[in-house]
């Protein structure tokens, strides 16, 4: 997926949010709802991982240098790591708190129709953010499950963004049950009990995004697809008779490092293997963008005395 079209993902949260925040925050100040501060703090933070994420895709596109010939990609894997840290840290434990406190001294929700409408408006922004990234994510994975395909994906500026807008629309239907409850009972516990509710879905969504991010930041191997479609091509390719091993690492949302074990055709000379080492490295590039860099190692193979040929040596 192009990073053009993340960022538009991006942007388009940050926006949203950015105004969303603010509202929230008003109307918690007035009306001294709980539920409403902790989405209030749910937005801001959302907003600061937006600029993260933005932080992040701008130094991974920086050029490879001598201290990173590979390029700078999988920074923005740290990055997205560190949005989910303040999930978890100012999402999730703040509106623990905020719960916490409401329920051990509940207070009286004053003007509770202005609550209302915020978080009516909100659900239109946060559902408008979402609708963008669902676009972009599914363009991505059609016809895969919504759980798996976040798992395949290696594009944190796309499925982080989609992940805190469904924890976000979910976090204002949990805030508005949590306020009617507590007015049509009068019982202002409620507005608590939805805070730490809240909180609950922030961790658990911090620990999801933690977890998919820390897999990417250690290595993570291509897609099935990709690697597929790396092995179709070395297949049906005469001069190949075996593909020993297919190694690869994300080095970004948008490049793959593949190195490949082959044994070439017996009758091949050295510079033949040469040369169908390069054409294959070509036709891989050609047919899945996304590598970016292919090592291709011929395997050694035993002449008639069992001593270890290299390939020129045919």
């Amino acid at each position: 997926m192009a990073r053009g079209s993340s960022k538009k993902v991006v942007y388009a949260a940050l926006a949203g949010n950015l105004a969303i925040a603010a509202t929230k925050l008003a109307a918690a100040l007035w009306t001294g709802s709980s539920a409403m501060l902790s989405e209030a703090i749910h937005s801001t933070v959302d907003t600061g991982n937006q600029g993260l994420l933005l932080l992040g895709m701008r130094r991974a596109g920086r050029p490879p240098d001598r201290g990173h010939p590979f390029g700078h990609g999988m920074e923005l894997y740290f990055w997205s790591f560190v949005v989910a840290l303040l999930i978890f840290t100012l999402g999730g434990v703040a509106s623990f708190y905020q719960g916490w406190t409401k329920l051990t001294r509940p207070e009286p929700i004053h003007d509770a129709w202005v609550n209302f409408v915020v978080l009516a408006a909100a659900m239109v922004f946060e559902g408008l953010s979402f609708r963008v990234a669902w676009r972009e994510f599914h363009a991505a994975h059609v016809g895969e499950p919504f759980l798996a395909a976040i798992r395949a994906s290696k594009n944190p500026g796309i499925f982080a963004v989609l992940l805190e807008d469904s924890a976000a629309l979910i976090g204002l239907a949990i805030a508005a049950v949590g306020l009617g409850l507590a007015l049509w009972l009068d019982r202002p516990a409620f507005d608590g009990i939805a805070s730490l509710a809240i909180g609950a879905l922030l961790l658990v969504t911090a620990l999801f995004l933690a977890n998919e991010t820390r897999s990417l930041l250690t290595g993570e191997s291509a897609s099935r697809r990709v690697l597929g479609a790396v092995r179709g091509i070395l297949e049906r390719d005469r001069r190949v008779r075996t593909v020993d091993e297919i190694l690869s690492m994300h080095l970004g949302p948008d490049e793959v490092l593949l190195a490949v074990t082959l044994d070439f055709d017996d009758r091949l000379s050295g510079q033949e293997i040469e040369q169908a080492t390069a054409e294959l490295s070509r036709q891989i590039s050609a047919a899945v963008p996304i590598v970016g860099r292919v090592f291709v190692r011929p395997n050694l193979r035993p002449d008639v005395d069992g001593r270890i040929l290299a390939p020129d040596a045919a």
